[in-house]
């Protein structure tokens, strides 16, 4: 699955790499969520982990010199969601997780609308340089493998 993963994304555009992150901040959610129900705090603290390094690796990512208001925004919304996934982890709450979930996948839409229509945002590429992509990012194998694009 992981190679069939790697192959697709090598020929995705910076926005659909940007919605994998998003997608990958989901995924290990779901999986703080399934920790939590199993009493596994172990299991919650290291999926919490992998969420949250997906989300300083996008804030880091963030162009505040040239992105404009669109950055601001990004950089308001991955500090509140990563308070937000850290009180989560702390109380060890469903809801919470689930609250987080939601809120993320509001912005992964915008990101799909822009996908759709990257020419409907003008200076796109200024708002953030692109994450470098690891194979470890998306499923826990480090390979060394990283790719270079701008969102």
């Amino acid at each position: 699955m992981a190679s069939y993963r790697d192959h697709m994304l090598d020929g995705a555009s910076a926005v659909d790499l940007v919605v994998a992150l998003y997608d990958g901040i989901i995924r290990f959610l779901s999986a703080a969520i399934a920790a939590v129900e199993r009493g596994d705090t172990e299991a919650r603290r290291v999926a919490v982990k992998r969420a949250l390094d997906i989300i300083i690796h996008l804030q880091a990512r963030l162009r505040m010199d040239i992105g404009g208001r669109p950055a601001e925004s990004l950089a308001e919304f991955y500090a509140a969601i990563f308070a937000q996934i850290l009180q989560a982890s702390h109380s060890a709450s469903k809801t919470r997780f689930e609250h987080a979930i939601e809120c993320v996948r509001t912005v992964r839409s915008a990101w799909r609308q822009v996908a759709a229509d990257p020419d409907a945002v003008p200076n796109l590429s200024r708002i953030s340089s692109a994450p470098t992509r690891r194979n470890s990012d998306f499923d826990g194998q480090e390979s060394g493998a990283t790719t270079g694009w701008m969102a």
